[in-house]
């Protein structure tokens, strides 16, 4: 994660098991990060001290999952004192906060928990709910201060007042403010501070390209299972397909260009399913998706080549067709190029178990859909379309020739 050097890194107690000592480097190495133009944020519990000072920002949580504090680090305890919660001495401030809120110490200034996130929204000047306005007002009675009392009593009104409206149209401001983000976070460029110069297309490529080829040796035992079944299949299709005068084989080339497409595009979708995650996080962090697509359909290129070899090296001597070998091995080329291409669709749009359903599908149903007649209109236009019946013509053509 740290490699790929985000933006913005989210933490869920990263000082979990660590002693004190090993706690300040985490963190002063996150500060260093930070300094470097990373938004770190992270969940913390009952940090010392010197960890606590660390921090910029703060956010102390009610029960409920309200605000109690945000803000910095600086003025916490400034702020917690002026509503009647000082810190005693030899306390550490953060868990004396934590303790308040949690209801496991009470205050002595007559503060009570279920006030403080109403506090903060009065301190800030923020709306307080309807289902909290007696809260407010639980504020304002006991307060000894005439300025305190004239500001909470004034928001309190203010609240009261608020028609529906003023809420119809402050929600649609924020409606609005939130799609102006989006679309600013779509088509601005954030200042990038890293200092980090992006690689080329070309350099991309290459790297991809190592990196793709490393997978490919260590995938090697499902490669050779691939290549495995496609010869099983030219054995057993190459035994029971007859070759005549009348029909040149067409039931065997058939069976072959069932079996070939489903055998294939079933090995194709590794090529995007498995690595799914991990290509939108890279993307996210700026890689070119043309030098990725680019890499992995070169390395597939070599299995493009050599499958009709393997498959045809059964099949095309025990069937024994008219055309010759050369022929049928580039029409096979072409029909695995096609389903690769279509696979790698299918991997891209679909989930894994989705995609592998659409891939023994597709097939056998555009197989069925190029051998139907042609009476109408929309039966000529739908055979067209279909890649099964540009391979069976080819095979009969070479056949016939």
């Amino acid at each position: 994660e740290m490699v790929m050097e985000p933006s913005l890194l989210i933490l869920d107690e990263p000082t979990t098991g660590l002693d004190s000592a090993s706690s300040s480097l985490l963190l002063k190495a996150l500060r260093r990060e930070a300094l470097e133009g990373v938004n770190i944020c992270m969940v913390l519990h009952q940090p010392s001290y010197t960890l606590f000072r660390m921090f910029d920002d703060i956010v102390f949580l009610a029960k409920g999952g309200l605000t109690a504090y945000h803000g910095p680090v600086k003025e916490v305890e400034e702020y917690f004192a002026g509503i009647g919660i000082p810190v005693p001495d030899r306390v550490n401030p953060p868990d004396h906060f934590i303790d308040i809120l949690e209801g496991l110490e009470k205050p002595t200034s007559g503060v009570t928990v279920e006030t403080l996130p109403v506090r903060w929204m009065l301190h800030n000047g923020y709306p307080v709910p309807p289902d909290m306005l007696h809260l407010a007002d639980q504020i304002a009675a006991p307060s000894s201060d005439a300025t305190n009392v004239t500001h909470t009593s004034k928001a309190t009104d203010e609240t009261s007042d608020q028609s529906f409206f003023v809420e119809l149209w402050e929600d649609f401001k924020s409606n609005i403010r939130t799609q102006k983000d989006h679309i600013e976070a779509i088509f601005l460029r954030t200042k990038d501070l890293s200092d980090r110069k992006t690689p080329n297309v070309a350099r991309q490529y290459r790297y991809f390209l190592g990196r793709v080829g490393k997978q490919q040796l260590r995938e090697a035992n499902l490669q050779a299972v691939d290549y495995l079944l496609l010869l099983v299949a030219g054995a057993i299709l190459g035994t029971l397909t007859k070759v005549n005068d009348e029909t040149f084989g067409s039931l065997g080339y058939t069976y072959t260009v069932i079996s070939v497409s489903l055998l294939c595009k079933i090995a194709a979708l590794r090529s995007f399913t498995t690595d799914k995650l991990q290509y939108w996080r890279e993307s996210a962090a700026g890689i070119s998706s043309l030098a990725h697509f680019l890499s992995k359909d070169t390395i597939d290129l070599f299995s493009t080549i050599t499958k009709p070899v393997v498959y045809l090296s059964m099949f095309y001597y025990l069937s024994n067709p008219r055309s010759s070998f050369e022929s049928n091995y580039i029409v096979l080329v072409c029909l695995v190029y096609c389903v690769t291409g279509m696979a790698y669709a299918l991997a891209v749009f679909f989930q894994p178990s989705p995609a592998q359903l659409w891939s023994v599908l597709l097939p056998v149903v555009m197989t069925l859909i190029a051998k139907q007649n042609r009476d109408t209109a929309f039966m000529k236009i739908l055979v067209q379309l279909c890649y099964p019946k540009w391979a069976l013509e080819a095979f009969i053509i070479a056949n016939a020739e």
